[in-house]
């Protein structure tokens, strides 16, 4: 049987173990609290003495901002008055304020004792990222640039790229947009363009319109040659000078070959082409001048 003194010893035990675990669970909470009051009385002393610093990095931050708006300004109103491309000027402006950006930051990093280091690895490595993110556009962005500077053709010049032939509408930073004769919109990125074969057709004011005409071996050359030269001093558009070429370009098998080659204006151009095409082929009908066209042969053995 277990008697009245051992009940009363073991009450006695477990009240001072449920004080001993309160007095813990206490102590541990105090503890915890003291850490807690030592990190943000830390933190809060930080913030006091960045205080300042911060003050100055944030002023420092707007006046870097707008002093390089108004650097950018200034240069985007002297390059006006210089002769360079509109897009390649609203380009360069972006870059000097990217770049100007870039330093007001680093500048205000440096006040709030930002080491210069970590400020270079963590540009660094965004870089990296970028780069290698926008790969592409990157190359789009170079060729642009390339574009713009080294003009190997400007917006309203008609070229050929890759096959391409058109007018030049417009150059952009990433993109190239050329119309064709047929008013079809191509727009090439400009890594490929910067990479690629490109000829100008009118870069330069004059243009040299090249055909080629055949007449059968019964004909005379000399006075087929005579009748060419008339149709071509009789086209105003076309240039005494340099002088018009007309010439036997080649012995075929079935005709002879004359080469006729003029110079015109570059706006003039396929009027030209057309105009010879049809004044030829009308000169020669009134003279009855032949034109041969492919023949076969054929001889049967009995």
């Amino acid at each position: 049987m277990i008697t009245a003194a051992a009940v009363t010893t073991t009450e006695a035990a477990a009240e001072v173990t449920t004080e001993a675990t309160t007095e813990a669970v206490v102590e541990a909470i105090q503890n915890e609290v003291d850490k807690a009051t030592t990190i943000f009385t830390n933190v809060g002393n930080q913030l006091k003495s960045m205080v300042p610093s911060l003050i100055i990095a944030v002023l420092s931050l707007v006046v870097g901002i707008v002093a390089a708006k108004i650097i950018a300004y200034l240069v985007s109103k002297a390059l006006k008055r210089s002769s360079m491309d509109n897009a390649a000027r609203s380009f360069l402006i972006s870059l000097i304020k990217i770049i100007l950006y870039i330093v007001v930051i680093m500048m205000a990093l440096t006040i709030m004792n930002v080491p210069m280091s970590s400020i270079i690895t963590i540009f660094g490595a965004a870089g990296l990222a970028i780069s290698l993110a926008l790969q592409n556009c990157l190359s789009n962005l170079c060729g642009g640039f390339i574009i713009l500077f080294s003009k190997p053709f400007t917006v309203g010049d008609m070229i050929e790229i890759d096959g391409s032939v058109g007018t030049v509408k417009s150059i952009s930073i990433l993109y190239t947009k050329i119309i064709t004769v047929d008013s079809k919109t191509i727009v090439i990125p400009n890594g490929k363009v910067s990479d690629a074969k490109i000829i100008n057709y009118t870069e330069s004011p004059t243009r040299r319109v090249d055909m080629t005409f055949d007449i059968s071996y019964d004909e005379d050359f000399t006075r087929v040659r005579e009748m060419i030269l008339d149709v071509i001093r009789k086209n105003s558009l076309i240039l005494p000078d340099p002088e018009p070429i007309v010439r036997m370009g080649a012995h075929k098998d079935s005709s002879i070959s004359i080469d006729v080659l003029v110079w015109t204006a570059n706006e003039n151009y396929l009027t030209v082409k057309y105009d010879l095409n049809e004044g030829i082929k009308s000169k020669f009908d009134a003279n009855n001048i032949e034109i041969p066209y492919s023949q076969l042969d054929v001889h049967i053995k009995e």
